[in-house]
């Protein structure tokens, strides 16, 4: 089964919160978004441990069970999916959020999250997330 690690999952886990440690030590398959590398860095740059983060993330990412995923023609598709359920349901995603649970659907991944908004898309169709 293929994990998709949103920004919290990935903060959680290098801070050592053993939920998300277990399910990414027991997983064949981690994808992360190229959104997700984009607000890691993003955060990184703003703190005081730029360094370190950058090298963490690095290792972190050659990982050979790990695979930056970038939204190609399919994943228009699905975002577009998520978007109008969102928008349907009442439920405000940003668009970083929708870019990431739409490639959770075009890649059939598991979202990985401690974000409460990503709970508003449950009974999307093709969409599955464990909450943490």
């Amino acid at each position: 089964m293929a994990y998709l690690l949103d920004t919290s999952a990935y903060s959680h886990m290098v801070r050592g919160h053993v939920p998300v440690m277990e399910l990414v030590r027991r997983a064949d398959e981690i994808i992360v978004p190229s959104v997700v590398v984009a607000e890691l860095r993003f955060g990184f740059a703003l703190g005081e441990r730029q360094e370190e983060n950058e090298l963490l993330l690095s290792r972190f990412l050659h990982d050979r069970r790990v695979a930056v995923v970038y939204p190609d023609e399919l994943t228009t598709d699905a975002y577009l999916s998520v978007a109008v359920f969102a928008r349907r349901h009442g439920k405000q995603l940003s668009q970083n959020d929708t870019w990431i649970a739409a490639l959770a659907v075009r890649h059939d991944g598991v979202l990985v999250s401690y974000d409460r908004d990503f709970l508003g898309l449950s009974g999307l169709s093709g969409f599955q997330l464990e909450y943490l």
